[in-house]
């Protein structure tokens, strides 16, 4: 074959890959087509609005590169080397690549919601994630949060604003919430503690809490604080959204084989787990002073005396465990730059979280679902959970109501939604009508 005639074929072949990837993009489609969750099961209505026009833009701007390629392939790049012909297809093929990534990503959290039950309980997690972000004005702007099972005992979470597969930015921050901790006060722990890492992306409290730890000067303990100060900030905010169910979550996510929860954090963001659940104790006597503190931080004391640790876990303990107090002052007290001259204490909410206050609460209720699903989805957890260190609840009777309402958030945020749509018009029925004016 001729250089002409080998330009030619090649032309050819990444011509018909070109418009394969053109019908295999026509074949995507927006999640209100494909997905078969009930109503109540819903993403929020900003979240699923913000994902759709997320995928939608990704979808229009690699079309216009697909259809630019041909024209390209069709026009100046007709005669372009074979090599540089391939060049440009496959950077564009990896981008559609990077987009259905992205759809898959998602697809993973909404396919859940056509679960039997499972995708409403999530609804309403995602009500309870919204509620647990919530700080008083003025504030940064407060982006969607959804929320998806998994297995494994650990959560996590993708950061709104982080970047994704193909580098743009997300549009919501996506939760993922350990199975096993369905339903009980354990899955709000995890998850506020989550939503307290999008707060503190949100605030900059990383950077502003590990200058004021440098601006100490004291080295040793202070330095594993410094490191680790990204996961103590969010403890921290779950212990303020949640009280003390906060620390009985992640007692029963850090519960390990002796070895493990004495073992140094290293180069690890977590602190070693003993000394994170004596902060987490510490933090709540420090915003809610109570008795039940001291008794909770001796508990965990005696499920992991110190005796007998090998000697680099016994010389880390002895370092930082006296220096735990003061690392919890540090944290309520801290005022980063983003809150104006407010300390972190005082944007939680700390009239609303006392222990005797949350027990009166709950016996208030009388499982009067109708009372409880009106209420802030961060106290009702709160109140559950300190009902069930109290000895109150058994864990029957925490699931069953904790069910009940995450089902009763899950369908109040979809009517309201219903009701908002049906007294604003859309803005496809606002043309749907004008177009039918328009007809003799």
């Amino acid at each position: 074959m001729t250089a002409l005639q080998v330009t030619a074929t090649t032309a050819r072949l990444l011509e018909v890959e070109a418009e394969a990837l053109l019908v295999r993009l026509g074949q995507v489609r927006p999640f209100v087509l494909t997905e078969t969750m009930v109503v109540a099961a819903n993403l929020p209505y900003q979240a699923h609005r913000a994902i759709e026009r997320f995928l939608f833009d990704g979808r229009m701007a690699l079309r216009r590169e697909v259809v630019g390629f041909l024209g390209w392939l069709h026009g100046a790049g007709r005669g372009a080397p074979p090599e540089e012909q391939q060049r440009r297809f496959v950077v564009i093929r990896l981008r559609f690549n990077d987009v259905l990534s992205q759809l898959d990503m998602f697809a993973e959290v909404l396919t859940q919601r056509s679960e039997q039950t499972t995708g409403v309980w999530l609804s309403g997690l995602d009500h309870l994630a919204a509620d647990a972000l919530r700080m008083p004005a003025p504030h940064p702007q407060l982006p969607p949060q959804i929320c998806y099972l998994a297995r494994g005992s650990g959560a996590a979470i993708r950061r709104a604003r982080t970047r994704l597969p193909g580098g743009r930015l997300s549009p919501v921050a996506i939760i993922r919430v350990p199975r096993e901790r369905m339903v009980g006060h354990g899955v709000a722990s995890s998850l506020v503690h989550e939503v307290g890492h999008q707060a503190a992306a949100l605030l900059g409290l990383v950077e502003s809490l590990r200058a004021e730890i440098r601006a100490r000067g004291d080295g040793g303990a202070w330095e594993t604080w410094h490191r680790t100060v990204s996961e103590c900030v969010a403890d921290f905010w779950a212990v303020g959204k949640l009280g003390i169910s906060a620390t009985l979550g992640l007692m029963a996510v850090v519960s390990l084989p002796r070895y493990f929860v004495f073992r140094p954090s290293g180069e690890d963001p977590h602190p070693t787990p003993y000394l994170r659940v004596l902060l987490s104790a510490a933090v709540g006597d420090v915003l809610y002073p109570h008795p039940q503190w001291r008794r909770m931080a001796e508990t965990w004391r005696a499920f992991y005396p110190t005796g007998g640790l090998p000697a680099d876990h016994a010389r880390a303990v002895a370092e930082l465990e006296p220096t735990v107090p003061a690392m919890a002052r540090l944290l309520a007290g801290h005022r980063p730059p983003s809150l104006g001259g407010r300390a972190l204490a005082e944007i939680m909410p700390l009239r609303r979280r006392r222990p005797e206050q949350l027990l009166a609460m709950h016996a208030a209720w009388r499982d009067d679902l109708g009372i409880v699903a009106r209420l802030p989805p961060t106290l009702v957890f709160a109140a559950v959970g300190q009902a069930r260190a109290a000895g109150r609840v058994s864990a029957d009777q925490e699931s069953d109501v904790l069910s009940s309402v995450l089902t009763a958030w899950a369908v109040r945020g979809s009517l309201e939604v219903l009701e908002r749509d049906a007294r604003v018009p859309s803005a496809v029925g606002t043309r749907a009508a004008q177009l039918e004016r328009k007809l003799p």
